[in-house]
């Protein structure tokens, strides 16, 4: 009899191919209705089929949900078969959630999350269920108890994940995987473009016989890759995947294969994927200076975004409460996306200098804030953390640490609180006068006092950095010394962020003048000033143009001190320029005033409906910057010094 089943497989395989879906379901359902006993695995692979098939070409979910129901009660008398236990899982809770059955729903993703316990295998599956059953408690938010032990369960699991060291290796193979898939696109339109050219000349009337035989042999080719190329994915491997997503069918073949089943692509679709993409390509390309990269793929994801945020309905004038329940959720995945190409895209600009570019990306995250307050609730933190990064690239020191403060009282996230404090201590330090120098220590010092417990380095090596200044200020040189050279190397060896490790350079190269080594002085003043170049890092050039012309005056190198002071002046007078420019204009006030955002407060029917998007509790931990005083006697030259463009530990995308 399996002869027979093959055949039947053999067959609607070819129906499939034709797109006869409705003949190939027909093949299949034989085998299920058939009155002599087939071995259960088979069985069980049939329903899957046919409930994919149904869920990726009809609307027939009752239909799949039977097949699904059936295929999962013949899995529990098998022992074995993770697998296929997995995908029947997941594809029975989608089924689940699209006619509405929420409890049953719970209740198979439960069933599947002890499945993933008992089995011991993968971390990354035990995640991709207890991150379904936290996304099912956020879209039917009956108890807030049971959000919590759904959160609790997430990071529970996400503890048990190693942390990887090689995610950048990661993300150049998620970027090659979506540029094959864009590419496979782009051959699918000129096939479908080459089709239609051909049927555009075959309705001609006049056309000879010899011409019209060609051209339907053409055609017959063309149609052939055209189903060869849309059936097969990047992989070469068919799916066992829902069309579904939420309450929005995708279209035919709109999946990137980047994992094993089921968590194949079916959390997110294609749109949202490419996005992140870009977002890692940024998030790793913009500490080593790569930012024309970085704003290639800021352009393009924040247009992949625009696009989708329209097909929701989010026009300019739409605002969270105006938003269908249906919509809440992605429009929720892609405003928090959104946010974080805007925040990128800040931290690039104020890093080249470009203050008034900064502040346009400052304003466009401010105003979709304020419009969508509820879902973008964790972006609060980070506006005030940006607009602290701001006031202090600008010499607004008093008010960049007051934003600072502002922004560590409004997030939960202990890593958060920490740089925030560290921010808020630099800018304090270089105010200058002895009382801030004090408020300064009184920051530093819980932080340094609990720098071990992190998870990743970022917070050590930006303690240490201020620490090291704060040593530095109080003239304590060899101490100073020491704490930085530590950072400095935990920079280099763990985080690869040029412009932080330019800033180390830098205040290790003064330190060696105020100490007369003037051979390792130069040498690596020169080396900061390379970086800096490289980084288009303005405010950190003139600051180490400065240190070097002290050093040849005190080496009595006439020529290179003249030589260097008129490119520091240079330099200066076009700081200057974009300091006027961001000075005058209209939002440069209420960007740096002493004052929070203010957010329109949303009656509690409107909240209800808001509470159902992702997280609040989220944390965007998009790469930040912390603020130095240059010793140039201009207030102009203060900057802001870049840290860790990492995530905060392993807790992030």
């Amino acid at each position: 009899m399996e002869t027979v089943a093959e055949g039947l497989w053999g067959l609607a395989d070819m129906h499939e191919k034709k797109g006869e879906i409705g003949k190939a379901v027909k093949c299949l359902e034989a085998l299920c209705q058939s009155q002599v006993s087939f071995l259960p695995i088979l069985e069980i692979k049939t329903r899957l089929r046919i409930a994919t098939l149904l869920l990726k070409h009809s609307h027939n979910l009752n239909h799949a949900k039977s097949h699904l129901e059936r295929a999962q009660l013949l899995l529990k008398s098998i022992p074995s078969c993770f697998e296929l236990k997995c995908r029947a899982y997941s594809l029975l809770s989608q089924c689940y959630h699209l006619v509405g059955a929420i409890p049953p729903q719970k209740q198979i993703l439960n069933k599947a999350l002890e499945l993933t316990a008992s089995s011991g295998d993968g971390s990354s599956i035990k995640m991709f269920f207890a991150t379904s059953i936290l996304h099912v408690h956020l879209m039917q938010w009956d108890d807030v108890n049971l959000v919590e032990r759904a959160v609790n369960k997430c990071n529970e699991v996400w503890e048990s994940i190693e942390a990887d060291k090689n995610a950048a290796q990661h993300v150049d193979k998620l970027d090659a995987a979506m540029k094959a898939d864009l590419q496979q696109m782009q051959h699918v339109q000129d096939l479908t473009k080459e089709l239609d050219a051909l049927n555009q000349s075959l309705s001609r009337q006049d056309l000879h016989y010899a011409d019209r035989s060609a051209l339907s042999e053409k055609k017959t080719q063309v149609q052939e890759q055209l189903r060869r190329v849309s059936r097969v994915s990047s992989s070469g491997k068919e799916s066992l995947e829902s069309a579904y997503f939420g309450n929005v069918k995708r279209a035919w073949g709109d999946k990137l294969n980047l994992a094993p089943p089921p968590i194949d692509g079916e959390w997110l679709p294609k749109s949202a994927i490419y996005a992140l993409i870009d977002l890692m390509v940024v998030i790793f390309g913009r500490p080593k200076g790569n930012f024309k990269e970085c704003g290639k793929r800021i352009q393009s994801g924040l247009r992949t975004i625009q696009e989708e945020l329209i097909k929701l309905g989010i026009s300019d004038t739409v605002r969270e409460v105006d938003l269908q329940h249906s919509a809440i959720w992605m429009a929720g995945v892609y405003l928090m996306l959104l946010m974080q190409f805007l925040e990128n895209k800040v931290a690039v600009e104020l890093t080249r200098s470009e203050f008034v570019e900064a502040q346009e990306g400052l304003v466009q995250m401010r105003n979709w804030f304020l419009r969508f307050p509820t879902i973008l609730q964790a972006c609060e933190s980070i506006i005030e953390m940006l607009r602290g990064q701001y006031a202090h690239s600008v010499g607004c020191f008093s008010e960049a640490a007051f934003h600072f403060i502002e922004a560590a009282k409004l997030t939960e996230s202990k890593s958060m609180q920490a740089m925030c404090q560290v921010y808020a201590a630099v800018s304090y330090i270089c105010i200058g006068d002895a009382e801030s120098s004090s408020q300064a220590f009184d920051l530093i010092g819980p932080v340094y006092r609990m720098m071990d417990s992190f998870v990743g380095v970022r917070e050590k090596t930006s303690v240490l950095f201020a620490y090291g200044l704060l040593l530095m200020k109080q003239h304590n040189l060899q101490e100073a010394r020491i704490r930085l050279a530590t950072g400095l190397q935990i920079t280099h060896n763990h985080l690869g962020n040029l412009q932080l490790v330019s800033q180390y350079l830098t205040i290790l190269g003064s330190l060696a003048l105020a100490l007369h080594d003037t051979g390792q002085a130069r040498e690596i003043l020169r080396s900061s000033l390379t970086l800096a170049k490289k980084l288009y890092d303005i405010p950190t050039q003139i600051w180490v143009l400065s240190i070097l012309t002290a050093l040849y005056q005190e080496l009595g190198e006439r020529g290179n001190e003249m030589e260097n002071s008129e490119y520091q002046r240079k330099k200066a007078d076009d700081l200057q320029k974009r300091l006027v420019d961001a000075n005058s204009s209209i939002h440069h006030i209420e960007l740096i005033e002493k004052v929070r955002l203010e957010v329109r407060q949303l009656h509690e029917l409107d909240v209800k409906r808001a509470v159902a998007g992702p997280s609040m509790r989220v944390s965007l931990d998009i790469p930040e910057s912390v603020g130095l005083l240059t010793p140039s006697p201009a207030p102009s030259s203060s900057r802001l010094v870049d840290l860790d463009t990492r995530r905060r530990g392993k807790r992030k995308i």
